[in-house]
């Protein structure tokens, strides 16, 4: 059953226009994930469907016993309303009475609010963004719900449990997110939204990517189809057509029709490409690096010196330090104690979690190159902040009143990129910012178009140390994809702070996560790696405490008859010997457990196992190029598709061996932190 249903709608913002002759229906129990490019009308089109905004033309009717719950992206709550109340508020009923305030206290505690009496005008924009999604949750189960970008905010674990909650909810779902991983386990069907109009695909996300390409594929045959049509016509045409036969002006209209038809428009797509400046010895180290807030201790002794290519992301939960550690590296916050060293060609750029509306204020104590007593400290060549021009890093003020080209042109006129040196505007032009914006405030910006903006000026400092605190976050997905693949190829150090698992995994090489009091742990790989290693250790760790606890059973169970027929035994044997003979031999070892470890085929394996599914990908590759180049050669096309089958068959072994591998890995380090298959030496035998 329809529950809304909109019908050629158009919707236009001043000269642009978001949607023309557009229609779209929600089915009941569906999970539609919308997408688009910035600025497209994604959060637009949600409003519609909420009935915060109407059409220019066309039409929205919802079914009359739909009930609609909708998150905006930048939530607001009466200042002094506790966060409980503002939960609550909407949410009381007949039937939940008794059980709602439990319910809100638990769901706020789970997602990292406890303090339940907090004023919401003392709440940072992350948490009251938590709150609204609470207080949406808190909705009947048959409830319709609209969400834009929800996981916004949500660090790992608690996106991982919104997922979970949300593939279980019984009404209809609809949300704009930008999480790849997260669309794709909980969503049904995909939305597109491009140039004005909306494509339904009944898939999930890997699925769009597959029938998306098809239709463009399509759209692209059809176009060369027409342009080879034309040519021949217009052959006929230049050969000088009769036009008194009423069937050549029949001929000659078919051309002008086919001639003035609309081609296919390409996509817009961000063009990313910047220079980055060389990269001496020296990098950043970080030495004994310590920083509490109060009672509370954030960061405790780290250190750590970043390499070359270094591809760093750093995780954890809300609250616990990330993006402390990441103003400490910039030199935006001085640590508590520990030394920060940065290298004489060290250039660095800071992409911001948050648009600063206000200018920061800066003072001399505040650089981050002091130490606790207040010392200036100095790079790798003696020299002190302002020596190093490093104020200038923080790019993350933008005074909504400048235009968006001068926002630009405070940090470079002129750019130099890998095609050669280009000026403000037509960088611009490049991050999909026509002639007429670049002239507008940055206040008429959306979210999503500050970040993109924000992006662009961070990378027109051809820097060659990228710090990226939720780079994810309002960026839409085909941006993203192209700053993953500019990333592939930036031949600086990269250290970001994300909760976007998809980024994370395609992006970064290794892993630090924060731990408890302050702990940074270093994993290899990326999230999914660090995801598979925490989850061996936890499953090691049962097994170990379940063996324990067996052991201890069975042997209260068993000890007494055990004891007597050992001690019968003994009696038995020291009196047929006549003597008083101990049970054991000075110095016997006890048997402990077995320790677990490699064979040595498997250590072997393991050192060579990722080397070996890296050059059968790369086999892969070569395979699809050499069966697109042999499309029209039957016999060969088949004896590839072939090997292709066999090599990923061969993959698909390699990979569940390393899995396995990797699994025993983590149950051997977990063994050897317990201490099991130790077997100490006892100078008596304890029986």
């Amino acid at each position: 059953m329809n529950l809304i249903n909109i019908e050629k709608i158009t919707k236009s913002f001043t000269d642009h226009r978001l949607f023309d002759n557009a229609s779209f229906s929600l089915q009941e129990g569906e999970k539609v994930g919308v997408i688009g490019i910035n600025g497209t009308g994604k959060t637009t089109l949600l409003k519609m469907m909420a009935g915060l905004e109407e059409p220019d033309e066309g039409t929205v009717t919802t079914a009359n016993h739909a009930v609609i719950r909708y998150l905006p992206q930048h939530p607001e709550f009466d200042p002094a309303m506790s966060s409980l109340e503002c939960v609550l508020a909407g949410n009381v009923s007949e039937e939940n009475r008794w059980t709602i305030e439990s319910d809100a206290k638990a769901m706020m505690t789970r997602l990292g609010i406890r303090d339940f009496d907090q004023p919401a005008g003392q709440l940072s924009g992350g948490q009251r963004k938590r709150l609204a999604l609470i207080s949406v949750l808190l909705s009947p189960p048959a409830a319709d719900i609209i969400l834009d970008e929800p996981t916004n905010h949500l660090d790992n674990d608690m996106a991982d449990w919104l997922e979970d909650y949300l593939k279980k909810w019984r009404g209809a779902l609809v949300m704009v997110t930008h999480d790849r991983y997260f669309l794709d386990s909980v969503t049904n069907r995909i939305v597109e939204i491009d140039k004005g109009s909306i494509y339904s695909y009944q898939t999930n996300y890997s699925g769009f990517l597959e029938l998306k390409t098809q239709r463009q594929e399509m759209e692209e045959a059809g176009e060369r189809k027409r342009q080879s049509i034309l040519r021949v016509e217009l052959e006929w045409i230049r050969r000088g057509a009769r036009a008194r036969s009423t069937k050549q002006k029949a001929h000659i209209k078919r051309y002008e029709e086919l001639r003035d038809r609309q081609a296919p428009v390409q996509d817009s797509r961000v063009e990313l490409s910047s220079i980055s400046t060389r990269l001496g010895k020296t990098t950043v180290e970080l030495s004994h690096i310590c920083k509490s807030y109060g009672e509370r201790k954030l960061i405790d002794d780290f250190s750590y010196i970043f390499l070359k290519g270094d591809r760093v992301g750093i995780i954890g939960p809300n609250g616990c330090g990330k993006t402390t550690l990441m103003k400490i590296i910039a030199g935006l916050l001085p640590p508590d104690s520990g030394q920060v060293v940065v290298g004489q060609t060290v250039k660095m750029g800071y992409y911001a979690q948050e648009i600063a509306s206000e200018k920061p204020e800066r003072t001399a104590a505040g650089t981050g190159w002091e130490d606790a007593s207040g010392e200036t400290q100095k790079d790798a060549s003696g020299r002190t902040q302002k020596d190093a021009g490093m104020k200038e890093i923080d790019l993350s003020y933008m005074d909504p009143k400048q235009r968006v080209i001068d926002y630009v042109k405070d940090t470079a006129e002129y750019i130099q990129t890998t095609d050669g040196v280009l000026s403000a505007s037509a960088m611009l032009e490049r991050f999909l910012f026509p002639p007429d914006k670049q002239y507008s405030p940055i206040g008429k910006l959306s979210g999503g178009e500050k970040k993109r903006l924000n992006l662009l000026r961070v990378l027109a400092s051809s820097p060659n140390l990228l710090l990226l605190d939720e780079p994810t976050n309002n960026l839409d997905i085909t941006t993203l994809t192209i700053l993953e693949d500019y990333l592939d190829h930036f031949e600086g150090i990269m250290v970001t702070v994300s909760h976007d698992r998809y980024f994370l995994d395609r992006t970064m090489k290794r892993i630090f996560a924060f731990e408890e009091n302050g702990k940074l742990r270093q994993y290899e790989g990326g999230y999914t790696d660090y995801a598979m290693r925490k989850a061996a250790e936890k499953e090691a760790q049962e097994e170990e405490s379940e063996g324990k606890r067996g052991l201890s059973g069975k042997a209260n169970a068993k000890a007494g008859a055990k004891a007597d027929t050992k001690a019968d035994a003994l009696t038995k044997q020291n009196v047929s010997a006549g003597s008083d003979a101990p049970a054991a031999e000075k110095g016997q070892r006890t048997r402990g457990p077995q320790k677990l470890k490699f064979t040595y085929k498997e250590q072997k394996d393991y050192e060579t196992i990722e080397a070996d599914m890296a050059k059968l990908e790369d086999q892969i590759a070569a395979l699809d190029q050499a069966i697109e180049a042999s499309a029209s050669d039957f016999v060969k096309l088949n004896q590839l598709m072939a090997e292709k089958a066999e090599t990923e068959a061969a993959l698909e072994e390699k990979m569940e061996r390393w899995m396995y591998l990797e699994e025993l890995a983590a149950k051997i380090a977990g063994q050897a932190e317990c201490g099991v298959g130790r077997n100490p030496v006892s100078s008596q035998s304890p029986e």
